[in-house]
């Protein structure tokens, strides 16, 4: 199956964990491509070109520009509810969420798992459609509210937390 260049942008973006942590970044607060590099601990050009490629693959957004020492610097959000360029093929999916799980597993490695504060869970349900539907947009509606809720890093009273999750409806084979 062959990509069309909007497809082949997102996938690119998304093929480096470290855009990931941009993006989780750009959830909270719009920011700089200095503010992103000094919070990830990159150089300023190594985050300038992470942050072209989440760009080009439609994956952020430029939120608004502001004059700094006599240039201009960007500030760039992920905002997601944003759609992107193009729809989003099985294989770009699928390549989405072996980034998750990548990330799932660094980030996994910083997790400070306090009785009763956390919460995991994997399976392979038979649910009722409607049921599935039910429990998925519920579940939709927590992440969204998560985003909403989302500020920027190190913000007094605020405590840094993970979330990762993937739903979806898995093929079904024919009965025998």
């Amino acid at each position: 199956m062959s990509l069309g260049d909007g497809e082949t942008a997102a996938l690119r973006a998304l093929a480096h964990p470290v855009r990931l942590q941009i993006m989780s970044l750009l959830t909270g607060a719009e920011m700089t491509a200095a503010e992103v590099a000094r919070e990830l601990g990159l150089t300023h050009a190594n985050a300038s070109y992470h942050l072209r490629n989440l760009l080009s693959g439609g994956l952020i957004v430029v939120a608004s520009e502001e004059k700094i020492r006599g240039g201009v610097a960007k500030r760039y959000r992920y905002d997601v509810h944003s759609e992107p360029r193009t729809p989003w093929s099985d294989e770009q999916r699928r390549a989405a969420l072996a980034t998750l799980a990548h990330e799932l597993i660094r980030r996994s490695s910083d997790a400070r798992f306090v009785e009763g504060a956390g919460q995991y869970a994997d399976g392979d349900f038979w649910v009722d459609p409607d049921v599935w539907l039910g429990i998925r947009d519920r579940i939709s509606a927590a992440v969204e509210d998560l985003h909403r809720a989302a500020r920027p890093p190190r913000t007094p009273g605020t405590v840094r937390t993970s979330t990762t999750v993937a739903m979806f409806q898995l093929r079904q084979e024919e009965a025998e």
